[in-house]
């Protein structure tokens, strides 16, 4: 089942949820219900926001709580999670705020932040905020540019059933070369 009939069928709820796990793929796919009148332009921005504001959430809480888990310990492994905590250091405020338009540490971070000995209350304000911001502009990137997003779509699913059905014939010639080339190695020894 697709993102888009997934949305279409279960709706905020389905955006809600989406936000908090994928992000703004379906988020701007929910922009896209708004423009077509499936979803209102309000909930639709309500619903993205606290699911992602849950999301992290739940995640500052496992890296406050949990930071002897074997979770946030596979995480401390990783690169971003360094990344995450060294800038976090320089900007704390600015890195909470805006840790959510970075790509690679979006999920990493809110562990990453809890850790540290910020204040539970202030990540949550400072997260409302970005959340808030964050659901409007993608939910308005999808209502604005849905068509456009839509067409561009449209067009790469077609160039992809042209180049499957070139693919295809490449792929048995290719093959059949394979075959013709082992089959004349066997013969030579």
């Amino acid at each position: 089942m697709s993102l888009e009939l997934l949305l279409a069928r279960y709706g905020l709820f389905a955006l809600f949820v989406g936000a908090g796990f994928e992000g703004e793929t379906i988020v701007t796919l929910g922009g896209i219900l708004v423009q077509r009148g499936t979803l209102p332009y309000t909930g639709a921005v309500l619903a993205a926001a606290c699911g992602s504001f849950i999301a992290d959430q739940i995640f500052f809480r496992i890296g406050r709580r949990s930071r002897d888990s074997k979770f946030v310990r596979k995480l401390h492994a990783r690169a971003a999670f360094a990344r995450a905590l060294r800038t976090f250091d320089r900007y704390p405020t600015g890195f909470v705020f805006s840790f959510r338009f970075l790509w690679g540490l979006r999920t990493v971070s809110p562990v990453a932040i809890g850790t540290t000995s910020l204040p539970a209350p202030r990540f949550a304000a400072i997260n409302a905020v970005s959340a808030l911001l964050w659901a409007t502009l993608f939910v308005t990137l999808g209502f604005w540019f849905g068509e456009a997003i839509t067409e561009l779509f449209g067009r790469i699913a077609e160039v992809g059933r042209v180049l499957l059905m070139g693919a295809i014939p490449a792929l048995l010639i290719a093959a059949a070369g394979y075959f013709a080339v082992l089959s004349w190695r066997a013969r030579k020894r």
